[in-house]
This record gives structure tokens, sequence and C-alpha cells, in this order.
């Protein structure tokens, strides 16, 4: 029970290399299949539909820290950081739409973080959200599928 636990525990965040420790643990392709998706709905619906609250501390975050500079005399008008990440992840975006975005970005990206982007670009299409579901158990199916094929080669 700690073993699934651990599996379902791990896919939230490392989603690509959860089939491999379920392989190493001894379950079966169906245990671990089913572990890693349990893993990445939760974290999938967690930080797709918490992504406002995740977005609104980071704001708070920054005008906190700004006020608190500007208190010691040390505060300039900060620009908008847009960085080499930033202008990649938006040009990324605009090549590869919405079916991409769902498909990549929590897959190459992490859960958390790909679901927080792609709900910041894409969260007012109403279809998002199954996407990222429907892309991420294509993905599981993929990646578990060569982990136990991979294995059972060599």
């Amino acid at each position: 029970m700690m073993l699934y636990a651990t599996l379902v525990f791990f896919s939230t965040w490392k989603f690509m290399f959860a089939p491999i420790l379920g392989f190493a643990s001894g379950f079966t392709f169906l245990e671990t299949f089913i572990s890693c998706m349990i893993g990445a709905l939760i974290s999938s619906s967690v930080f797709y539909f918490g992504s406002n609250y995740f977005m609104q501390k980071s704001l708070e975050r920054t005008v906190k820290r700004n006020k608190k500079r500007e208190a010691i005399g040390r505060y300039t008008k900060t620009k908008k950081v847009f960085t080499k990440t930033n202008r990649r992840i938006v040009s990324i975006k605009k090549s590869i739409g919405i079916y991409g975005a769902c498909y990549l970005f929590p897959f190459f990206l992490s859960i958390p973080l790909g679901s927080i982007i792609t709900a910041k670009f894409y969260k007012h299409q109403k279809k998002t959200y199954f996407l990222i579901i429907l892309f991420l158990s294509i993905n599981c199916l993929i990646v578990t599928s060569a982990t136990y094929l991979f294995n059972f080669i060599f």
C-alpha cells in the first residue's frame, strides 16, 4: 500500500519518470498505469483549478517585496520581467496552439507548472481541462508502455 502511495505522489511531480519506479517496484503494467494516472489527475486538478490562487500569491509577494524595498530607500520602478524562458513559452504557445500546449506543457515542464501555464493562457476555453486530462492519459499510456516494453527487452 505504501509503495502505491509513493508512486502516486512521485507521479504528481515527476510524471515522465514515474513508470520506471513502478516497474522497479515490481508492479504490473495496469497497477503502474492506474497509480500514475491517479497522481496526474490529482496534481493537474489542484494546480489547474488553483492557478488563479497561485498567480495571485505570486503577485502579492512581488508587491510586498517592492514595498519593503521602497521603505528602505532602495526601490526603483521595476519593469516587467520578460525573460528568455517567458519569451520561449509565449512563442511555443503561439506556434503549437491549445492542443500542443495541453499535450506538451504538463508533460515536459511538470504537471504543476504545465497546468498553471496552460490555465494562464487557455482557462477561458472550456475544453482546456478536458484536453489536459486526455493528453496526460495518452502520455501515461505511452510512457508506461515504453517502460515495460524496453525493460522486458533488456
